[in-house]
């Protein structure tokens, strides 16, 4: 693919420096990797040494500072230009439409329009697939379950029975949705299942990482809001109910039977225990440790988490251990030579 920075410019709805008709644009990348021919984009703190990439074109926030050796587009949020432009450039492969010879699908399944259902897909009784779904190979929806329109399934995702998904969800390879949830009733030192009855809903525009396993419920279900995002390697225990628009980065782990509120970010192996109830605008830093109810707009770190600001004073105290061990030492022995 071929662009003029003008074509760029107007795509993105920014403002064009430095313009070069005869120039071309023919691909997007990163600061290190991009070449002449491609355009990039700075954020800070990257934003005082993109001058040092070999990019051809920059786009840049409008109050970053300018580049006189090349075009600048400015746009209010580099970040989403970028993304805009990845998907311009680097389009997805079409996929064949229509249901592999070599599936499995229930007659009593109900199919909607201009779907792609793959080799080695088994879709059971009574299951639902809306209109312009891709299933990929291996994938396997349960009896019961709903999936939305224009959904993507990659390999060997697994969508128990009952489960419900809803438009726009993205489930990418190995992800495992309905799995039991961990029940256990001890009796005698003997540990007998609890049977988990409940489904998993996943709400619009949810995307779920690689190897990620969302538990059902016990008798109700686990619920992810619409336009939550979670990574790789992520358990979301039974009965949980994440609310809209959160982030859960790779490795964490959240309990049973927790509440989480809309537009929370968890960073990578945070974890909290079960039973809590976590409100809206929540961020947590990696590996924070949450043992217990979090008012929102709360920013917490540290095991067990608590505020961030007071867990950076408690790190800052820290280091500061060994010299007051050895100052104390030294006063022991002044005091000890006192005393004689």
């Amino acid at each position: 693919m071929e662009k003029t920075l003008q074509e760029l410019t107007t795509f993105l709805g920014g403002t064009l420096e430095n313009d070069r008709p005869e120039m071309k644009v023919t691909g997007v990348n990163g600061l290190v990797e991009a070449g002449p021919g491609d355009i990039s984009f700075a954020v800070p703190p990257y934003v005082e040494v993109c001058h040092k990439s070999k990019a051809g074109v920059m786009i840049l926030a409008p109050d970053d500072p300018g580049l006189k050796d090349r075009p600048v587009i400015r746009v209010a949020s580099p970040r989403a230009a970028f993304a805009a432009l990845l998907e311009l450039f680097r389009a997805p492969e079409a996929v064949a439409r229509g249901v592999s010879a070599q599936a499995c699908v229930s007659p009593k399944a109900r199919i909607g329009k201009n779907v792609s259902i793959q080799a080695f897909v088994v879709v059971e009784d009574d299951a639902e697939i809306g209109d312009n779904t891709v299933l990929y190979p291996h994938v396997y929806v349960g009896r019961h379950c709903k999936v939305g329109a224009d959904c993507i399934f990659y390999p060997s995702v697994t969508v128990r029975e009952r489960c419900v998904v809803g438009n726009r969800v993205i489930l990418q390879a190995g992800c495992v949705i309905g799995g039991d949830g961990f029940g256990f009733i001890t009796t005698n030192g003997k540990h007998s299942k609890v049977p988990q009855t409940g489904n998993v809903i996943l709400g619009d525009d949810v995307e779920i990482g690689c190897n990620t396993c969302i538990d059902r419920a016990t008798v109700d279900s686990t619920i992810v809001g619409a336009g939550t995002k979670i990574d790789n390697l992520v358990h979301l225990g039974h009965n949980d109910v994440i609310g809209e628009n959160c982030l859960l980065v790779a490795h964490v782990g959240i309990s049973g039977s927790v509440t989480i509120g809309h537009n929370c970010t968890f960073g990578g192996q945070a974890a909290t225990v079960g039973h809590i109830k976590i409100g809206d605008n929540c961020t947590f830093a990696g590996r924070a440790g949450i043992i217990s109810d979090t008012p929102s707009n709360s920013i917490m770190a540290g095991f067990p988490a608590q505020p961030h600001m007071d867990w950076l004073r408690q790190q800052a105290n820290l280091r500061k251990v060994n010299s007051m061990v050895q100052r104390l030492k030294a006063l022991e022995k002044e005091l000890a030579q006192l005393k004689k």
